[in-house]
């Protein structure tokens, strides 16, 4: 099954239309041909200019493009291939209504990208000469195309997200046989060297307020709502009360989400309220917080929010402190693990993690894990606040549950990750043989 290219990432590529020859069907003497089409879907016509996009992507990844006609000739018809896939499914999800993308979250990615492209040059000069190479004539048509392009990616993640959310695509589950072609056909594609990786798991701690704090925290809460709804502007308000300093400098916005993302109680409110709406106080581990969404997709929301956080005194900090002291002692006079964290944990952290790389640990874990063996328990150690105010700070008592050295890749170590990439991978072309099926597709030239 050919791999199939949903999430099309490019750095530097040439736009549709621009005048593109193919060398292996060029005759000498003849004269050149500017642009024609190669692929018919429905009635979207796929351009000689497009492969040559795609062929040019390639390059910008670093991958080699075969010098043998023979083979060229195949590369290319595998890429006619995933663009008759990408427009299919493109076709689709702008007939979905519950599908939107909006200019500004198109924009928002795509500045992003280009800043990261930018400064990959010295000077705007140098920068605008390769893009004149690469078939632009100025930063604002690369930008343009660039919008085109993030505009497809998005309509066909989340088709495939909402397809999967209403159950109407489920991975399939790949042989054994499957996976190993999978393995053996991808391996060459990566250094072959598996980093030094290590899982492990946690209990924090975070400190209690009194029921006094919380009370005049949700007095405050109440106040600032109030304002709101006689007419006060929400970003300002969260600029100036919110304790959210993540937030807060950009009035509250959270930009979008997906379920998983936030605590519980905040998902709960924020997934059933219409846009426009501030809800009512909602507790959350943080605080109190004041919801506004903003805009929703079948899969995410955009909101915003102020976050009223009940004062933490030195006494409280002390106590929490001191509980996960108490809770390193048990640990070491044998108490399991996954008892304490049940009794213990603060639910709005994550319990353990898969393996990771090494390099992929931030501070403090980087530096408390640096010469950590499997099965180690640690003492422990303080989790800054955000913000820096730290009564606030949490404190962790965590175990290394499994340490590896760098060495070779396995097809053990990627087995579970296989198994889900191919099932996923296989259900998206399953779909797609179905859209095919029911729609007019003609390939002119391979």
């Amino acid at each position: 099954m050919p791999a199939l290219r949903v999430m099309v990432v490019l750095a530097l590529a040439a736009p549709a239309g621009v005048a593109a020859q193919d060398p292996d069907l060029t005759a000498v003497g003849m004269p050149t041909v500017v642009d024609r089409v190669v692929a018919i879907v429905g009635n979207q016509p796929i351009l000689n200019s497009h492969v040559e996009e795609a062929m040019f992507q390639r390059q910008q990844e670093g991958l080699t493009l075969p010098s043998d006609p023979a083979a060229r000739r195949q590369l290319r018809a595998e890429i006619v291939e995933e663009l008759i896939s990408t427009e299919l499914l493109v076709r689709e999800a702008r007939r979905d209504t519950m599908i939107v993308v909006t200019d500004e979250e198109v924009a928002s990615a795509v500045q992003k990208t280009l800043a990261s492209i930018r400064r990959q040059f010295a000077s705007e000069l140098e920068y605008e000469e390769e893009l004149k190479k690469a078939g632009f004539q100025t930063p604002q048509e690369f930008r343009r195309y660039r919008m085109e392009q993030q505009r497809r990616t998005l309509l066909q993640n989340r088709l495939i997200e909402t397809m999967e959310q209403q159950g109407r695509m489920t991975p399939i589950q790949p042989t054994e046989q499957e996976m190993r072609a999978f393995f053996d056909a991808r391996i060459g594609q990566v250094s072959g060297e598996r980093p030094a990786t290590i899982a492990f798991q946690q209990i924090v701690i975070q400190p209690e307020p009194s029921e006094a704090a919380k009370d005049a925290a949700l007095a405050l809460a109440d106040s600032v709502l109030l304002l709101l709804r006689n007419g006060a502007d929400f970003a300002e308000l969260a600029k100036a009360v919110s304790d959210d300093p993540g937030s807060a400098e950009n009035g509250g916005g959270l930009g979008w989400f997906r379920r998983g993302v936030m605590t519980p109680e905040f998902e709960q409110v924020a997934f059933a309220q219409r846009p426009g709406v501030i809800s009512d106080p909602v507790e959350s581990p943080f605080g109190f917080h004041l919801i506004q969404v903003e805009r929703t997709q079948p899969s995410e929301v955009q909101a915003r929010h102020i976050l009223i956080r009940p004062v933490v005194t030195e006494k409280e900090a002390a106590e929490a402190e001191a509980l996960a002291e108490q809770i390193y002692a048990a640990l070491l006079d044998g108490v399991p693990f996954d008892s304490l964290q049940r009794l213990y944990h603060n639910e709005s952290d994550f319990e353990k993690t898969p393996e990771i790389s090494v390099t992929e640990l931030t501070a403090p874990y980087s530096e408390v894990f640096a010469e950590a063996d499997s099965g180690q328990v640690f003492p422990p150690f303080r989790l800054p606040a955000i913000g820096g105010d730290t009564l606030n700070d949490k404190w962790v008592v965590a175990q290394v549950t499994l340490r590896r050295a760098e060495g070779k890749v396995t097809y053990a170590d990627v087995k579970e990750n296989i198994r889900q990439t191919l099932g996923r991978e296989m259900s998206v072309q399953k779909y797609l043989d179905e859209l095919r099926a029911g729609t007019y597709v003609k390939i002119l030239v391979p």
